[in-house]
């Protein structure tokens, strides 16, 4: 039961990451798109496109058979790819609220602004790609 329900969730994640990864490469052929919650825009949007993409694509290539360890090791590298991206972001939002406009430092309300939207789809996609750790943990309770 597990399996099926790991091989749905990661089937429709997989066209999820993928849709959004063919969106920065149409962002990046229109010069960049941003709303209210999603950026689709800056120096690194063509390299965000290509890893949403393939990892979009190790998702949907790890549905059959979900729990297998092979099968699993691609929604794990899928998740990883984004966790990257993701990562490299919050610490550049980390680090762009530290400075000031007129200090060294920024004000509380200029630290707290710094982290409103919009965000780019990584950080969007990040908590839905967590689900993958509970899969590893089950597959290592089943192994031991």
């Amino acid at each position: 039961m597990k399996s099926k329900f790991g091989s749905i969730y990661f089937g429709i994640f997989g066209i999820v990451v993928l849709t959004f990864g063919i969106a920065e490469f149409i962002a990046t052929g229109i010069g960049g798109y941003t709303n209210g919650w999603l950026d689709l825009s800056g120096t690194f949007v063509i390299w965000r496109g290509i890893i949403l993409f393939f990892a979009g694509a190790l998702y949907l290539a790890s549905i059959k058979k979900f729990t297998k360890i092979n099968q699993l090791a691609k929604s794990v590298m899928a998740s990883i790819m984004i966790w990257i991206v993701a990562g490299v972001k919050i610490f550049s939002m980390i680090l762009e609220s530290i400075p000031g406009e007129e200090g060294w430092f920024n004000t509380f309300e200029g630290f707290l602004a710094s982290y409103s939207p919009p965000y780019i789809p990584s950080l969007l996609l990040l908590p839905f790609s967590l689900v993958v750790l509970y899969y590893v943990r089950i597959s290592e309770r089943r192994v031991i």
